[in-house]
């Protein structure tokens, strides 16, 4: 019986090894975790020099799309303070991240990411969307991102 506990745990572990992180999420944590220390002891407001500096890496068309999506989200809640969270550009209310921009070469997507955490307040009924895949930005689609965030920002 021991014996076969035994290799059903190796079994189980080599299963869990099979869904480690990839490479790319392993970087993005280790971002994350460079960019806690960075921020420790810096106020807030030190945080969007290094939102900006990020978004000027990004390779187009993501450049493009983060640059937008940041003055549209400073423009429709200016409450809320900008940061980098896992490498990326985030939106804070009271430290906790509300709103965030992945680019879509950060895990090679087809398309830019504008996604929302729990403490955005779009609870709508029992089901409503977190992300929104972002491939260009119509005037439709800015009026769509700044009504979304204020209502997150609440």
């Amino acid at each position: 019986m021991a014996g076969t506990q035994g290799t059903a745990a190796r079994a189980s572990t080599s299963a869990r090894s099979g869904s480690a992180f990839t490479a790319a999420e392993r970087d993005a944590m280790k971002e994350r975790a460079r960019e806690v220390k960075a921020a420790k002891g810096r106020a807030a407001k030190d945080e969007e020099p290094a939102v900006l500096a990020k978004i000027a890496e990004l390779p187009q068309p993501d450049r493009d799309l983060a640059e937008r999506v940041h003055r549209i989200i400073r423009a429709s809640a200016p409450g809320l303070a900008p940061k980098l969270w896992y490498g990326m550009p985030a939106y804070a209310r009271d430290g906790k991240v509300v709103c965030f921009f992945q680019a879509a070469a950060k895990f090679k997507a087809r398309y830019a990411t504008l996604g929302f955490n729990d403490d955005a307040r779009l609870d709508d009924g029992a089901m409503w969307p977190t992300a929104y895949a972002v491939t260009e930005l119509t005037g439709t689609a800015e009026a769509r991102i700044g009504e979304l965030v204020k209502r997150a920002a609440g």
